[in-house]
């Protein structure tokens, strides 16, 4: 096996394992609103979340395509410089995890390609145009997600202002089951893309593929969506404590809410090509339907834990990878 061969692999592997921790890390995202309400089990819950995310993963990759051509051109991307954004961006999404913060995997891995990116040939390295794109979706998509969510309910809250508390919780228990399959689906749809992007972006430069045979093979698209619905399966339950049970108190209509204005937004950017933190969508969805009930109702205590998480994992993201392939260069790779 030649040693380019075998660096090859070893960035797989890492792409994999990547995709099988944002699985059991971003895991909330998907279900922490449906555990949170008792419409399902979180043992049924965990179970849709890995089967809807492996789904969702085969629908498209607008949003791989992105990543992988759009932040670090094609003719500059190196092994080393994949292999150090994905190290970054592993060691991040454990920490965070560890103390069940939910910070975002799609910004964790696309600043440690930039910051891999600069390590490498400075900030010539980087698109700034597909950078630009990238960040304004990241930072519009929990925005639109908190005034979507914040509108669905207030339609809802209308609609049925005069019907009676349990028959609102039994009709929306089951149309929970509907929009919490919806949020795992779109979970997957542009989660898992991220990683598709960067395993081709791997596959290119051993391949030495110009930028019309750029694509990302079937074989990269099967692997992601198996290694994230495997992870989703294992479930994040600190996070899900977090995100579910402790921003604020959660019914079957605010789990719905929530969820189907989440998702709808994740879709659209995926369909467009625009890769978005659904960390963040469905955090601020949930932040929205609190809202709509007062502004106490929402544990803002919290809510700025997750939104400093939000804020650091930018620059921690940069530097740690960075570092990585600063490192890697002065061994001499």
């Amino acid at each position: 096996m030649s040693a380019d061969l075998a660096i090859l692999l070893i960035t797989i592997g890492l792409g994999l394992t990547f995709d099988f921790i944002n699985g059991f890390h971003d895991t909330a995202n998907a279900i922490a609103t449906v555990v949170a309400t008792r419409a399902l089990s979180p043992g049924q819950a965990v179970l849709m979340a890995g089967v809807l995310n492996f789904v969702g993963a085969l629908s498209g990759t607008a949003v791989a395509t992105t990543v992988g051509m759009g932040i670090i051109p094609p003719e500059i991307s190196t092994q080393t410089l994949v292999i150090s954004a994905l190290i970054a961006a592993i060691v991040w999404n454990l920490v965070t995890w560890y103390f069940g913060l939910p910070s975002s995997s799609s910004h964790a891995l696309i600043f440690s390609l930039v910051g891999a990116g600069v390590a490498t040939a400075g900030w010539s390295a980087i698109d700034l145009t597909g950078l630009q794109k990238t960040f304004q979706g990241l930072v519009f998509s929990p925005v639109l997600g908190f005034l979507a969510a914040f509108l669905v309910m207030l339609g809802l809250l209308n609609a049925f202002a005069r019907a009676f508390p349990a028959t609102v919780t039994r009709i929306f228990g089951r149309a929970q089951l509907l929009s919490a399959a919806y949020m795992a689906f779109s979970h997957g749809s542009n989660d898992a893309q991220k990683t598709m992007g960067v395993m081709t972006m791997a596959l290119a430069t051993y391949l030495h593929w110009g930028g019309t045979d750029w694509q990302v093979p079937l074989w990269i698209i099967l692997c992601a969506a198996t290694a994230m619905g495997l992870g989703t399966s294992i479930g994040g339950w600190r996070i899900i404590r977090t995100v579910g049970l402790r921003v604020v108190q959660l019914r079957p209509i605010h789990g719905f809410a929530a969820e189907t204005a989440a998702a709808t937004v994740i879709e659209f950017a995926s369909r467009l090509g625009v890769p978005v933190s659904t960390t963040h969508t469905i955090s601020s969805a949930i932040m929205g339907v609190g809202a709509t009930r007062r502004l106490s109702a929402v544990r803002w205590g919290i809510a700025g834990q997750i939104v400093m998480g939000w804020v650091l994992t930018i620059p921690a993201c940069f530097m740690l990878a960075w570092a990585v392939r600063s490192l890697i260069g002065l061994a001499g790779a």
